[in-house]
């Protein structure tokens, strides 16, 4: 079951809950907003800097299903060649290729993963 929380706004930029992605410099940052211990399925907010490219971790790809929602900001995604706004939502099959991303001003995206239900 995943862990609960009471309402908060995570938006807030200070919001001392958030961590850095490792490798990013600062440029990217994340903050798990629910996760199930047993299977590993997470909410989380991920929030890019303006102009911040993610092409030193290039395309990435995932052996579970995840779904994801632009919160705010635009992100271009290049393995679809396609500018994500604001209220855009995907729902990504295992093993379909994403990024990497570039952010044109700051962006915060919605992730909802399940790697408990990985194809093994």
């Amino acid at each position: 079951m995943k862990s609960t929380r009471s309402y908060c706004n995570p938006l807030l930029e200070d919001d001392a809950s958030w961590e850095e992605v490792p490798g990013s410099d600062g440029n990217l940052m994340q903050l798990t907003l629910a996760e199930d211990a047993l299977s590993g399925d997470y909410s989380r907010l991920t929030r890019f800097k303006n102009g911040y490219s993610t092409a030193a971790f290039g395309a990435k790809s995932h052996d579970y299903p995840e779904e994801i929602f632009v919160v705010s900001g635009r992100l271009y995604d290049k393995a679809f060649d396609l500018w994500l706004e604001p209220g855009c939502y995907a729902s990504r099959p295992p093993g379909e290729v994403h990024g990497p991303f570039v952010a044109d001003g700051d962006v915060v995206i919605l992730e909802m993963s399940c790697p408990g239900q990985a194809i093994k």
